[in-house]
Order: C-alpha cells, then sequence, then structure tokens
C-alpha cells in the first residue's frame, strides 16, 4: 500500500471530525459515528498528555482487539496474565481480546507522551476465541520508506502480527514538502487517516488531531506534508456484520454478547479473588 510516483489523487473525502475529548484522550471515532462506516475499525483515541505518570487499574474487554502504537513517551501495561512491562516510543501493544480479557495500563514517564490506540471489531469465528497479547518494541516494528508497519503489509514490510481480518494500518512520518501514495489493496474499500502532528495536503488541508473518512473505492489517495507531519492510516475489507456493544465490548450478536459478558464476571471473581482488584 504506497509509492513515490507522481499522482493526482481522485478519491475523495467523505467525513471529518476532530473528535471528543475525553480526559486524557480526544476520542476520534466510535461506533455510533465513524465506526459505522469504518467497521472493522470502531474506536480511535489520540492521547497527548504532558504530566505525571500514573498506573491504571484493570478493565474488561471482548469481541475486540486493541492496537497501541506509541509516537513519544512511554506507556505501562499489566496485561491478562499479569505480566507488567513498558513500551517505549515507537512500540506496539495488541491485545485480543476474544471471548474475554483483563488488562490495565497507565503513563509510565513524566513529560509528554503521545500516541493512538485503536479498537478493532473481530469477526465470528474470532469473538469468543482465545486472548493473545503481542508487544514489539520500535526495533521491531518494521519499515518500508515513510511508513511503518503496525499491521498488514505495505511494500516489502509485514507485521508479524497475525491480523484478524485483512487490514493494513500504518504509521507515517513525512518532511516538510514530502509526497507519498496510499495505494491499498484492491478488496480495502474502507480508508481513514488521522493526523498525530503538523498538517498534510489529502486534496483537503489535514492538522494535528483531524481525522477523515474516504469515500468507498478502491483508489489511492496522495499525501504531501506542508509542515513535518506524523500520521497513521487504516485500510480494510468492509466488517460485514452488526456492532452489539457492551461495557468495553464489541461483538457481532447479542447472543456472543452475552456469552462474554458472563466470562468476564467470572474472570473478575477470580481477580477479586487473587487480590488484583
Amino acid at each position: 500500500m504506497g509509492s513515490s510516483a507522481a499522482y493526482t489523487p481522485v478519491r475523495k473525502i467523505a467525513r471529518r471530525t476532530r473528535g471528543t475529548a475525553q480526559g486524557l484522550v480526544t476520542r476520534l471515532m466510535s461506533p455510533s459515528d465513524f465506526g459505522k462506516i469504518l467497521k472493522p475499525f470502531v474506536f480511535l483515541d489520540l492521547f497527548d498528555h504532558q504530566g505525571a505518570p500514573f498506573e491504571g487499574g484493570l478493565h474488561p474487554h471482548s469481541g475486540i482487539t486493541t492496537l497501541t502504537y506509541v509516537i513519544e513517551g512511554a506507556v505501562s501495561f499489566i496485561d491478562p496474565d499479569n505480566v507488567k512491562g513498558t513500551l517505549s516510543a515507537g512500540g506496539v501493544e495488541w491485545m485480543q481480546a476474544g471471548r474475554g480479557m483483563w488488562h490495565g495500563g497507565g503513563l509510565d514517564k513524566a513529560g509528554r507522551t503521545r500516541g493512538f490506540q485503536l479498537w478493532i471489531a473481530l469477526p465470528p469465528e474470532l469473538e469468543l476465541g482465545p486472548t493473545i497479547s503481542i508487544y514489539q518494541a520500535s526495533e521491531d516494528v518494521p519499515q518500508d520508506g515513510p511508513a511503518r508497519v503496525l499491521l498488514g503489509n505495505y511494500g516489502s514490510a509485514s507485521s508479524a502480527i497475525v491480523s484478524p481480518s485483512p487490514i493494513n494500518y500504518l504509521a507515517v512520518r513525512l518532511k516538510a514538502g514530502e509526497r507519498w501514495i496510499s495505494e491499498p489493496p484492491t478488496s480495502h474499500t474502507v480508508l481513514w487517516t488521522a493526523v498525530a502532528s503538523g498538517t498534510v495536503s489529502v486534496a483537503d488541508e489535514l492538522r494535528q488531531g483531524d481525522l477523515v473518512a474516504f469515500e468507498p473505492s478502491s483508489e489511492a489517495v496522495e499525501f504531501e506534508a506542508r509542515t513535518d507531519a506524523e500520521f497513521v492510516l487504516g485500510s480494510a475489507v468492509p466488517h460485514n456484520y452488526d456492532l452489539v456493544l457492551g461495557s468495553h465490548s464489541v461483538h457481532t450478536t447479542p447472543a456472543a454478547l452475552r456469552d462474554a459478558q458472563a466470562h468476564l464476571s467470572a474472570l473478575r471473581t477470580r481477580l477479586v479473588q487473587e487480590g488484583r482488584l
């Protein structure tokens, strides 16, 4: 998904947003808005925090996977097996919840911490499946040109993380004046981008904090950096299933949600008995 050849953009922007501030994060996408048209991508949070480190408590998920990408600073994590660690700048946390899990985390260093957390809806065959936790240091994230491959494939680079469905998720950095073309696979008619810093032009000018959904098609998009810029880009085959929502959960049917909620409740009981909640 990408090229450096000259190209006239033809894929139009369908919708754009700057999201809603929610404490330490700005929610750019949720199932009630952009998630409806961009599924399997259902939530996207942009975090940009300046201050003291802190540790958050455990919380549950089911039916989804979360991919956290740290651009600056570091975040701490507590995985479902009570393993604790730190994810530094450039690193990726992949947490495939399946039938259900509890995890936690926070900010690991004083100062500025920036990044994105993306939620992806799982297909029926995986939404009640096992939990998978993967942590990649910056040097383990493959790169082709200006694009780091957080999930899927781009050029000669492929993520070691097995995607639950056909998805590409890239983090791109461009210097002022540089151009870059996104050419998603033909089947990836879902496409969006969100800007972490700087200003880029994609037929319209986008700045830090903007998220845009492109019209469904198989066309490419050219990005031109007006200033030094960082952005993420997601493309996918559409998720042709309902989004059935629970607290911290997204499933395809009410029955799957009920099953997962019962499992999460049982896990909570065990965590209380172990003194972790």
